[in-house]
């Protein structure tokens, strides 16, 4: 049988009180909005609220629980992601999680230094099922980050696509490119994330990284 992607599991714990409670914060007193509503609000919530922190990378499965995902004070993309599938099944709109591989062109001086390119893997977006067909919404750069990198905050219509800018403000430069998508998965593959990472970035291989290890680029 395929996955609804509405069920709840290790990692989508929306019964937890730590979800519930952020559905209450993203409801605003306001239980009877329609999915598309809800959807919106909860993007733009997510997008916000967790300022983008792409250093820390866990490979300890407790770490990928919505719910201790919730407890902490910022995110990458794929904590947001998995709090907007999380709080989306909670309100039985289907959702899942997507993997990719993208190239950023703006700010990624540290990553050049501590990774040795500027290719991101695996970077994670959220495909939601709303209107009868499934769309692609990506909540990772919250509002100040896109001011500071001058690049116009991702908008979300819960109709289209929202994947990426191409360009920051001034149109001149690129920001963000897609160079391969790994697919959606029900769950997250850390065992398949971790091979992904080590085949782009020997580092990882030279420094015998392994699951249950967490990786902070802060402390490089």
């Amino acid at each position: 049988m395929k996955p609804t992607y509405l069920e709840e599991n290790s990692n989508f714990d929306y019964t937890s009180e730590g979800i519930k409670n952020l559905i209450e914060k993203i409801d605003d007193g306001n239980s009877d909005a329609t999915p598309l509503d809800f959807t919106l609000k909860a993007y733009y919530y997510i997008r916000d609220t967790w300022p983008y922190n792409p250093y820390r990378i866990s490979f300890i499965e407790k770490d990928w629980k919505a719910s201790e995902i919730y407890k902490r004070t910022s995110g990458h993309c794929l904590d947001k992601a998995i709090l907007l599938i999380t709080v989306l099944r909670a309100k039985n709109i289907p959702a899942r999680l997507g993997l990719s591989k993208v190239k950023n062109h703006i700010a990624v001086e540290d990553i050049l230094e501590k990774f040795g390119n500027d290719v991101l893997v695996p970077h994670g977006y959220v495909e939601l099922f709303l209107n009868n067909k499934w769309v692609k919404a990506t909540p990772a750069f919250n509002k100040t980050l896109c001011k500071k990198l001058q690049v116009t905050p991702l908008d979300f219509d819960g109709i289209n696509d929202s994947l990426f800018q191409s360009y920051d403000n001034s149109g001149t430069r690129d920001f963000m490119e897609y160079l391969e998508d790994y697919g959606t998965f029900d769950h997250v593959p850390l065992p398949y994330m971790l091979a992904l990472m080590k085949e782009t970035y020997p580092a990882l291989r030279e420094n015998k990284f392994e699951l249950g290890m967490v990786l902070n680029l802060a402390k490089l």
